[in-house]
């Protein structure tokens, strides 16, 4: 990433830029190092419902107008919020990046937050959560992080609670904008078409609010034990999560992790699919999965099936895990492997849209951007005896799941928890 350039104004905004010479298009990102992980039980939902709320209208701009002001120059405008990070970007044409950056500078400095609009909004935002619950198989992911990183902010859902949800008034926001989004905490990224000293001028130009740099923030973690959760749910399969804490994403062992997770569930020839599917024929749905933050990830197996093939997939999936922990994988199985994990980065890469989300994530976690050519060799670093000792500490079992330091999930009908609880 020889086009990089990156400038950390006195402010504390992080400026950072990559100019692609063979597109016409960009893609600009306002990010900001806040999520669901910096809010408590009173106040859980408020990055996410926050992240609705300045797209309803400034003091200069309706929520229709900031729409058609991006719109009717054939661009985009999308936002979306994670437990560590919300970012506000917009995509579009090379010559529009002015009007693109100018409105989402208006919208991070000048939302009014109407008290009507933050009432429509809850109403929209509660159907959204509805509909989570409506989904299993999103549904699961919310209850195993939950379970495993309970007392922990980490555990609380993005979207928030109804009752909170029900609550927010125009205070709450405000406070919340004050407290968190601030100059230190504000990323500025752009990739494609674009010129850093343009980016510069416009955020002379256009960030004009004194947005003061917060107080010192911790993010603690204390993990408690975790037991085994069943969770009564209508529904036609059982949705099943076997996984554990791990490696996050600031430790040099997060990549063996990652590959390991491609090795036993991601991708048609992953062992778990072959297995599971392709062998058995008892599984439509089966992957591993690596969920990463700063300093811990949730990495596991996912599944859905029927009620009489539940315990034939978890002792299958026991199976492959005992076999990984004592046979080395072969070299043709490891740089299968590597190579899905490397093809697939450079092939998201074709997206400026995707640049731009990599080079934030790699600020904000080490800041500094890490060059494609850097975490490749990384991962051709990694060895089959890496892979194995990985997995043994991972899965420190034994063939039965009593001697397990892993946690399931399981959501399913009444009748059958019944079953499976005995």
């Amino acid at each position: 990433m020889n086009n990089v350039k990156i400038t950390q104004l006195p402010s504390g905004i992080k400026v950072v830029s990559e100019k692609i010479f063979q597109v016409k298009s960009f893609s600009l990102g306002f990010w900001f190092d806040v999520g669901s992980r910096d809010e408590n039980e009173q106040n859980n939902g408020i990055s996410h419902f926050l992240e609705h709320m300045f797209f309803k209208g400034t003091r200069k701009r309706s929520a229709k107008k900031i729409a058609e002001d991006i719109e009717s120059l054939g661009g985009y405008l999308n936002a979306f919020t994670s437990k560590e990070h919300t970012c506000f970007y917009g995509r579009g044409l090379a010559e529009h990046i002015d009007q693109t950056f100018e409105v989402l500078a208006d919208m991070i400095q000048n939302s009014v937050f109407n008290s009507r609009e933050i009432e429509k909004e809850s109403r929209v935002v509660i159907d959204e959560l509805y509909d989570i619950e409506d989904s299993p198989d999103e549904l699961i992911f919310d209850k195993f992080e939950s379970n495993v990183f309970t007392g922990n902010s980490l555990g609380m859902p993005i979207i928030g609670t109804e009752k909170n949800l029900k609550s927010f008034i125009q205070k709450d926001l405000k406070k919340f904008v004050r407290d968190n989004y601030t100059f230190d905490k504000l990323y500025i990224v752009a990739s494609g078409n674009v010129s850093h000293n343009q980016l510069l001028r416009l955020v002379d130009k256009y960030v004009t609010k004194d947005m003061k740099s917060a107080s010192i923030r911790k993010r603690d973690l204390v993990l408690q034990p975790s037991a085994d959760l069943f969770v009564e749910k209508e529904t036609q399969q059982v949705h099943y999560i076997i996984g554990k804490t791990t490696y996050g994403s600031k430790d040099k062992k997060r990549i063996a992790v990652n590959i390991l997770s491609h090795i036993l569930g991601e991708g048609s020839s992953s062992r778990l699919f072959q297995k599971i599917r392709e062998e058995n024929g008892i599984a439509y749905q089966v992957n591993s999965f690596l969920n990463s933050f700063y300093d811990i990830s949730t990495f596991g197996i996912y599944l859905s099936t029927n009620e009489k093939s539940v315990y034939k997939a978890q002792n299958l999936i026991f199976d492959e895990i005992n076999k990984i922990k004592s046979k080395k994988v072969s070299e043709p199985e490891l740089n299968r492997a590597k190579e899905y994990l490397i093809g697939n980065m450079l092939m998201s890469l074709e997206s400026t849209t995707n640049r731009m989300l990599r080079i934030a994530q790699s600020m904000i976690y080490f800041n500094k951007v890490k060059t494609v050519e850097e975490t490749i060799r990384k991962i051709h670093t990694v060895r089959s005896d890496d892979i194995r000792e990985l997995s043994n500490e991972i899965f420190d079992t034994s063939n039965k799941f009593e001697n397990s330091t892993l946690t399931r999930v399981i959501l399913s009908p009444k009748n059958l928890l019944l079953q499976l609880v005995a």
